[in-house]
């Protein structure tokens, strides 16, 4: 079993920043990608950035010059740097991680809130 732990939501004013960090732990595994997905209310999951291993990174376009997605394969974990926040910001977001074990499959974190307010 793999487990995702995130840490970093909170509120934050806009154009403010907020950094989000996500743990994989777990044995036996490798990374193949993480990624952040947000839902905001009454709307879809979607996926915000992602990042191979390799460190090959895509983002949706709203947040293309404001996110920087990273990754630490050492420490199995994933960043994303978020400045100059808008309130379409908010939202909850998840990690993703695609892992190979015995096979491949993904795993979801447990969603941390962030909140950009006026």
């Amino acid at each position: 079993q793999v487990q995702l732990v995130e840490s970093g939501g909170g509120l934050v004013q806009a154009g403010g920043s907020l950094r989000l960090s996500c743990a994989a732990s777990g044995s036996g595994f490798s990374i193949n990608a993480m990624g952040w997905y947000r839902q905001g209310p009454g709307k879809q999951r979607e996926l915000v950035a992602i990042i191979t291993s390799g460190g090959s990174s895509n983002y949706v376009d709203s947040v293309k010059g404001r996110f920087t997605i990273s990754i630490d394969n050492a420490k199995n974990t994933v960043y994303l740097q978020m400045n100059a926040l808008k309130l379409e910001d908010t939202a909850v977001y998840y990690c993703n991680a695609v892992v190979t074990r015995l096979y491949t499959r993904d795993y979801w974190g447990q969603g941390t809130q962030v909140t950009v307010s006026s």
